[in-house]
């Protein structure tokens, strides 16, 4: 039997994550508008994750000398970016829909805007240079600042954590499937990505 693959597996997953996101429970002030905020939230969390994961697997392939982790730490950085790059318009969106308007001075949304920069330029830089080691060595310090930027960045129109206060047992159960499918995503396109990064290592 032919094996499915991740590329396809992730875009099918993410096209049911966008379908059902349209019936997340809905909230007393945003109404509907708060299925954004879910998927919003999803989105960057999982991001964070791929970046930690990348750092990780970079850190520790350095320490323990294992190029394996190495080739991995370049695939998770890779699918880290994409959710992070991609959470910007899902960021623009739900300002529109919950804030009724854009506010682009809103410092994580600057500070988020100037990590995709850097993520992107650091990503093509590993690419570039075809050494798996090298991106560890990125990968690592990168996850340190991303963690460091995003936790001292002044919150301004943006509550610390709206789905963790919330009191409803449904937002929180819906928000957490939300998420754990979001990771299955990135973990099948790291593992694409993994599959890119190895022929073209070969090639």
């Amino acid at each position: 039997m032919k094996r499915i693959s991740p590329l396809l597996a992730f875009v099918v997953l993410v096209a049911l994550i966008g379908l059902v996101s349209l019936f997340g429970p809905r909230e007393a002030s945003l109404g509907a508008s708060v299925r954004l905020v879910y998927l919003h939230g999803a989105w960057v969390w999982t991001a964070l994750a791929g970046f930690a994961a990348a750092g990780l697997a970079g850190l520790t392939g350095l320490l323990a000398r294992r190029p394996r982790l190495h080739d991995w730490s370049v695939a998770l950085g890779q699918a880290g970016t994409f959710f992070w790059v991609t959470y910007l318009p899902l960021s623009l969106w739900t300002m529109q829909a919950t804030w009724n308007g854009l506010f682009l001075e809103e410092p994580r949304w600057r500070i988020g805007v100037n990590l995709a920069v850097a993520a992107v330029l650091l990503q093509l830089a590993i690419l570039a240079l075809g050494r798996p080691a090298w991106g560890s060595a990125i990968n690592a310090p990168f996850a340190a600042v991303v963690f460091w930027s995003v936790g001292t960045a002044e919150q301004v129109m943006h509550p610390p954590s709206p789905i963790a206060a919330s009191g409803s047992l449904a937002i929180r159960s819906f928000f957490l499937a939300l998420l754990v499918t979001s990771l299955l995503a990135c973990w099948l396109l790291a593992r694409w990505m993994l599959s890119r990064w190895l022929m073209r290592k070969r090639a």
